[in-house]
């Protein structure tokens, strides 16, 4: 009897053990730069056409 509970918290042991280990994903810092100004340069795109919009409305307006 004490064979098995002393499996059984080997086993529980090695089971809380495992469920602690941690991934960590490594990001390059240039590719997260590189991507942090594609998005910023997507966002002016964006932008770009409003700007236009609002730029000849003002001209044709006196």
């Amino acid at each position: 009897m004490h064979k098995k509970i002393s499996r059984l918290l080997a086993l529980l042991a090695a089971g809380l053990l495992s469920a602690c280990v941690t991934i960590n994903i490594y990001f390059p810092a240039a590719a997260a730069e590189k991507m942090a100004d594609k998005l910023i340069d997507d966002i002016w795109q964006l932008d770009e056409p409003a700007k236009i919009q609002k730029d000849k409305e003002s001209e044709v307006a006196p």
